[in-house]
């Protein structure tokens, strides 16, 4: 084994995965304007089942949904692995030095935030996120956003992970510039 502890590296070492995620219907305009049919809570109880519209919309639209589901894990169209690469089809992932939006598959990177440039994140959900459950996370550097992820599937979870991944990050600098740290 050539770490100190399992599956800890040191960034100046190499760039690890710590964390990724896939991002649901709910990134899309047209699955958000679905969640807000599907939260419709009108409706009867019925021998203790809830039997409300936004139930009903949920079951009537699987044909268009499953559609744009398989729409976002196809890495590549017409063929799945002979064509142009697909733009929806993305991940997040959070390394030991950043948060990236990456193409699902081949990981060829879109977007992406160093750990050092936001100090909050703020979750933000939309009209239509709820039903997922869902949100955006909004990276800050102060008032300033700079980075921002759509449709996260349980964003509290990743936005913890992405701030100790911070908190990690930056004391290791700030040790270095102190002359503590190697």
């Amino acid at each position: 084994m050539s770490q100190a502890i399992a599956g800890v590296v040191p960034d100046t070492e190499r760039e690890v995965t710590v964390m990724t995620v896939w991002p649901t219907i709910a990134a899309s305009a047209f699955g958000r304007w679905w969640g807000r049919r599907f939260a419709n809570e009108i409706g009867i109880t019925l021998f203790g089942l809830p039997i409300t519209v936004g139930r009903l919309l949920a079951l009537v639209s699987i044909p268009f949904i499953l559609p744009l589901y398989f729409l976002m894990l196809l890495p590549k169209f017409p063929f799945v692995i002979f064509g142009i690469t697909n733009p929806w089809c993305q991940r997040y992932r959070l390394t030991n030095r950043r948060v990236l939006v990456e193409h699902g598959y081949g990981g060829g990177e879109q977007q992406g935030v160093s750990l050092d440039r936001f100090d909050s994140i703020e979750t933000e959900v939309v009209p239509g996120q709820e039903w997922y459950p869902a949100g955006d996370l909004v990276f800050r550097k102060g008032q300033i956003e700079t980075f921002r992820l759509l449709g996260v599937p349980h964003p509290e979870a990743f936005k913890r992970t992405c701030l100790k991944a911070h908190q990690g990050y930056v004391g290791v600098q700030q040790a270095r510039e102190a002359g503590v740290a190697v």
